[in-house]
């Protein structure tokens, strides 16, 4: 189970909005970059000034970013914008953002930084396993249980515990364990799959 499986109704959601900015000549490439520069920025600041009140930005913004996701891809599929810019753009700039938006919770709690930043290492580990799932001759695999949009749900949810008055204490350390944990699954479940994918394909 992942979160990626709502997607459908979320773009079924969007689609009159997509429409209305495939009209205006929005182009989906400009829609990716727009979605990495302020997830970086937001990053930069929460890492710089992480005062608690202001990680609720981070549930809000991924929230429009999954928006933003959903946009750019259906206005590459549905509006006839699909470029090979555009595929490197698209999963190079969510793995600099999710590393950007997930760097504040690692320098915010000392204690528990090296298990964040392995937490952050695996993550892109995790889309990594899922690019490849093409150059074996599979499609790019979305398995969870910890994909991008499984995470944003998970840091949003921390963003809005640190924003409450939540603090990490000893329990931190286990907790980004269990992420990492969680995240191993996730790589393991879409090498599988992608071999598996791959080999029926090819039978």
């Amino acid at each position: 189970m992942s979160v990626y499986q709502l997607k459908t109704r979320f773009q079924t959601i969007l689609r009159p909005l997509v429409r209305f900015l495939a009209a205006r000549g929005v182009t989906a490439n400009q829609v990716t970059l727009l979605a990495a520069v302020v997830s970086v920025a937001l990053g930069l600041f929460l890492s710089l000034a992480p005062y608690p009140h202001w990680f609720l930005l981070v549930p809000i913004w991924f929230l429009l970013r999954m928006g933003l996701n959903a946009i750019d891809g259906m206005l590459a599929r549905e509006h006839g914008q699909k470029s090979l810019l555009g595929a490197y753009l698209n999963e190079i700039s969510d793995i600099i953002s999710d590393a950007a938006l997930y760097l504040p919770f690692a320098l915010i709690d000392q204690t528990g930084m090296l298990p964040a930043l392995a937490v952050i290492f695996l993550s892109t580990l995790t889309e990594f396993a899922g690019v490849l799932g093409q150059a074996v001759g599979a499609s790019r695999r979305y398995d969870g249980p910890l994909g991008k949009s499984d995470r944003a749900v998970l840091f949003g949810a921390i963003g809005v515990f640190v924003a409450l008055g939540g603090t990490f204490a000893a329990w931190t350390p286990w907790f980004w364990a269990a992420v990492a944990l969680l995240l191993l699954w996730t790589i393991v479940n879409r090498v599988r799959a992608g071999i598996r994918e791959a080999q029926t394909s090819a039978a």
